[in-house]
């Protein structure tokens, strides 16, 4: 390769994997430039690729300044808060993540899927009851949702999650010392008072959890430590999740005999949710990380400073993780292996939720909208990224 690849390397299909990743296929790992300016390594390989993500010498600690940036400041400004656990490693990140997997144990969902599955009715209540059509269903259903599930695991409203988001990114665009400690203090300031009216109406939900268990444990809530917790949960939850029901009901629309097999049969579906996942594997900037050490991995010795990225679509569209890879086949014998949700000690904690969610919005969308269809040709959609991180339709017309 003359050029080396810039990472992100952007698609311009969700299923279409970028030629880019195939030119590292054999080797399984090569150089990227990052929008820095930077240079990195990128592995393509499902065993390098867990290599990385799971061993304890490849750093996830972004406030580290050697550490693989996307822009060149941004990840300054979290100096203003306190420790996000993405960003923890070993022990630290292990307590952490201790807490918040108590809110993904089988008995945990069997709690929150019912009311999950009331709510998501709700939801399509109000889209099949709006007069006017073609609608959104982007807009009107999928993003909807992907909030809903936000504002009930968090137990936070919606509109208080947003305000979040807004003061993140007033954070993340603040320019000079002084603009910057000022949006920090907006941000703090704000996550706090979330946090204290939270303490004041407790629920069966992950805040209520780690509220209680501050006071069980300290005595008292050191607020300033937990809003972190709170401030990760409301980042990008709704726009992944969002965005795989859009390419799922996409999917399922364009395929009315396979839907209707998947539908009458929920282990079928739970099999054809996952090869989605694994097929679309709709971000791309991440994973990354940092090496601590001088590391071999293939043919290349890692040196300790050297950034590394994972992108997990060309992982997922290896030949190891099933057969013919960059086919969707809805009707596979089995689950497919995939790292949609990352790998190792910071794989997502949603790993079980969300495809949950994703079949009980396929089922009832589906029985309760048997007409649904396109109100456009699909070769007339426009496909973006949301929110810099996910990518799928930009808008996507139904009718009934």
């Amino acid at each position: 390769m003359t050029e080396l690849p810039t990472f992100p390397i952007r698609r311009q299909q969700p299923g279409v994997l970028p030629a880019e990743y195939e030119t590292l296929r054999e080797r399984g790992i090569g150089r990227v430039t990052l929008p820095t300016g930077n240079l990195a390594w990128m592995v393509v390989r499902p065993e390098y690729a867990r290599f990385v993500l799971s061993d304890p010498r490849f750093s996830s600690d972004k406030t580290n300044d050697a550490f693989p940036r996307l822009t060149p400041t941004g990840m300054d400004k979290i100096k203003y808060c306190a420790p996000f656990m993405i960003n923890l490693d070993g022990p630290e990140h292990m307590a952490r993540k201790k807490l918040v997997m108590q809110e993904f144990t089988p008995a945990a969902l069997a709690r929150l899927l019912p009311r999950l599955r009331v709510a998501v009715n709700e939801k399509i209540d109000a889209m099949l009851g709006l007069s006017e059509k073609p609608v959104d269903l982007v807009t009107e259903l999928s993003y909807p949702i992907g909030w809903l599930l936000q504002e009930m695991f968090i137990g936070v409203p919606a509109a208080e999650l947003q305000k979040i988001r807004d003061n993140v990114w007033a954070l993340m665009l603040s320019k000079g010392e002084e603009e910057e400690k000022a949006a920090a203090a907006v941000l703090n300031g704000h996550a706090v008072e979330v946090l204290k009216e939270k303490a004041d109406n407790l629920g069966d939900d992950f805040m209520s959890h780690l509220i209680l268990h501050e006071r069980e444990e300290h005595g008292e809530v050191d607020w300033f430590r937990l809003a972190p917790l709170m401030m990760s949960n409301a980042q990008g939850t709704h726009i992944t999740s969002g965005t795989m029901i859009s390419l799922g009901v996409l999917t399922l629309l364009g395929r009315p005999e396979e839907r209707a097999v998947l539908l009458a049969q929920p282990d079928r579906l739970t099999i054809a949710v996952e090869e989605m996942l694994r097929y679309f594997s709709i971000t791309d900037g991440t994973p990354m990380r940092l090496a601590m050490e001088d590391v071999q991995i293939g043919d290349v010795l890692v040196k300790a400073g050297d950034g590394m990225t994972v992108p997990t679509m060309p992982v997922n569209r290896d030949p190891a993780m099933c057969p013919y890879p960059n086919q969707l086949d809805l009707q596979r014998e089995k689950a497919p292996r995939h790292m949609a949700f990352g790998h190792g000690p910071h794989r997502c904690p949603a790993d079980r939720l969300v495809p949950e969610l994703l079949k009980i919005v396929y089922t009832t969308l589906f029985e309760r909208a048997p007409a649904l269809r396109l109100a456009v040709p699909e070769r007339e959609l426009a496909y973006k990224y949301h929110s810099i991180q996910a990518f799928g339709p930009a808008e996507m017309p139904v009718t009934w």
